[in-house]
């Protein structure tokens, strides 16, 4: 699917090829728009159905694109002869992918003056694939960051171009780190592109490769045998997707579904049972762990709406959580 731009663009320095979807690209895309560039074209994934009505929804880079007044190509595959041929007669002199979701193939990585790059949320060869922020969170990492990578075929193998770091504080969760990278984007791509002629591509360090595996939902359940520390890392990297959850006893239900949205580690450990409510006030539930607490912030039982924990507790004393 092709939808022509509403004007033509102006004279620039390089022509670019965009490909993406997700909010973590059409941020680095308006950032892309701002500079003395010439994006030709936008790709970013079909519009597909979301949401209980399953209503037909676009993604992030496709708004943007429309708001920008870009060329969108929406293909379903690039494994496809005509996607090929209008890459090709778009004269590109370098494409750059963020988060786009589909592969490129080796005819496509081909097609560029200087190549594809592509802007990836980790210090690579750390973290390569699907979900680098929410790893780097859930193994403890204090720091990651952002490298531009000359694409080849491999998953995240090519050679980088640069890196921007980024400390990962203990405060933050998949959302704030999202965002955080997601500005170390824009400034490396921005960067890379504008030293292209410049830049000597680095081989990745065999060593120390980690692979970035999907989130699967069944992840997100709660095992309070484990140590405070890794529960709080999991709720921190689940959020906002697919949030982590628990099995809740209070004093009006049994064992309904609660998700955790948000939460403080706290250094103490309590002798009662992992899952034991150990502390609770008006505003305040600490649930016990190994290794030291959780204090509960927001939360959503099932069927409600998410809530601070104050008014959680106005309507509810949860006793225990497994």
């Amino acid at each position: 699917m092709h939808q022509k731009a509403a004007s033509m663009p102006n004279s620039k320095t390089l022509r670019i090829i965009f490909a993406g979807t997700p909010e973590f690209a059409s941020t680095i895309l308006d950032d892309i728009v701002k500079t003395n560039h010439n994006i030709v074209g936008v790709f970013c994934r079909p519009d597909r159905p979301k949401g209980r009505g399953q209503i037909l929804t676009c993604c992030p880079v496709k708004e943007s694109a429309i708001n920008h007044k870009l060329n969108l190509y929406q293909p379903e595959s690039l494994n496809n002869e005509a996607v090929t041929k209008q890459i090709r007669d778009l004269d590109v002199d370098v494409i750059v992918v963020v988060a786009y979701g589909q592969i490129l193939p080796l005819e496509i990585l081909n097609i560029p003056k200087y190549g594809c790059l592509n802007v990836h949320a980790s210090l690579l060869p750390r973290w390569r694939g699907a979900a680098p922020i929410q790893r780097a969170i859930l193994a403890g990492d204090n720091e990651t960051g952002v490298g531009v990578m000359l694409m080849d075929e491999g998953l995240d193998t090519g050679k980088i171009m640069l890196e921007k770091k980024c400390i990962i504080s203990d405060t933050d969760n998949s959302i704030t780190l999202h965002d955080k990278l997601a500005d170390l984007g824009s400034k490396a791509i921005i960067k890379t592109l504008s030293n292209i002629n410049k830049v000597v591509p680095i081989p990745q360090n065999e060593n120390g490769i980690k692979y970035a595996k999907k989130l699967l939902k069944q992840e997100s359940w709660i095992d309070w045998n484990q140590s405070a520390l890794n529960i709080h890392r999991k709720i921190r990297a689940f959020n906002p997707y697919p949030i982590a959850q628990t099995y809740a006893y209070s004093n009006k239900f049994e064992k309904r579904v609660l998700r955790i949205i948000n939460a403080n580690f706290i250094d103490k450990t309590y002798e009662e049972d992992p899952g034991t409510i150990v502390e609770f006030t008006k505003n305040k539930c600490i649930v016990a762990a190994f290794n030291g607490s959780i204090e509960l912030k927001r939360v959503q039982l099932s069927g409600k709406k998410s809530v601070d924990i104050g008014d959680f507790n106005n309507a509810y004393q949860l006793i225990r959580l497994e």
